[in-house]
């Protein structure tokens, strides 16, 4: 394999599904220039397509598609691959319904390249780790769950693997790290983007309700993730490790 070669394999694969040729083109170099290697999708049909024949580490995905509204496609798509939200609709409705669908962020056009890569970084570091923790890491317990850190995974009370969102593991994790500490929207969002933590902390808001709907014995009634008004949240358990 020639030195380009793999330089090219090790590259993240980030699939855009976006109906504007000259968007898509526009991005798709500024990406590639910033280590990435892009694929383009210019309606859902296209965008299964890919995602049958070829692995992809990220999608952005277009809310206004030709062929399908892009909450729709949204709703079908494996969890497993984290997505970013980019689309003309501004509204906070439909960032908080993308949000609950499960995607991972939300980018509003017209934005800045800059921004857009370094929320594409972010969620990558969420989702892939460069550097995997030890295997010998322990299991966190808490309030009957099992939470793996080295395999970013979570066993519910009756045994059954929870499938969790790169985004909602690094949340739960960063509670778990601090069991009955008060962690604020903003101090969540920063663990979350860092630096490139933007206004729309809401989003903190819908994705520990996911959390809550995945590992509350009642979702209604949340006991195990509590929110203190005007402060934050916190995991209200002991963690022991074994």
């Amino acid at each position: 394999m020639h030195a380009s070669d793999a330089s090219a394999a090790v590259r993240p694969h980030v699939l855009l599904v976006e109906d504007d040729p000259q968007i898509a083109g526009l991005l798709a170099r500024y990406l590639e220039n910033h280590g990435f290697r892009c694929s383009a999708a210019a309606d859902s049909s296209r965008m299964d397509t890919t995602l049958r024949t070829e692995p992809v580490d990220l999608i952005l995905l277009d809310l206004g598609l030709p062929d399908e509204d892009g909450l729709m496609a949204l709703r079908r798509l494996d969890r497993r691959v984290p997505v970013i939200i980019v689309t003309g609709r501004g509204e906070s409705v439909d960032r908080v319904v993308g949000l609950e669908l499960g995607a991972d962020d939300y980018v509003t056009k017209p934005f800045e390249f800059r921004e857009l890569l370094a929320r594409v970084r972010s969620v990558l570091r969420r989702t892939q780790r460069s550097e995997p923790a030890p295997a010998s890491a322990p299991l966190l317990r808490f309030d009957g769950l099992a939470l793996d850190v080295s395999a970013r995974a979570i066993v519910d009370r009756e045994g059954r693997a929870v499938t969790l969102t790169g985004t909602e593991f690094e949340l739960l994790n960063a509670l778990v790290e601090r069991p009955g500490q008060v962690l604020t929207r903003d101090q969540l969002m920063n663990h979350l983007h860092g630096r490139d933590a933007g206004p729309f902390d809401r989003a903190i808001d819908v994705h520990i309700g996911r959390l809550r709907r995945k590992l509350e014995r009642d979702p209604a009634k949340p006991q195990l993730i509590q929110s203190l008004r005007g402060m934050g949240y916190r995991l209200a358990a002991t963690v022991t490790s074994s």
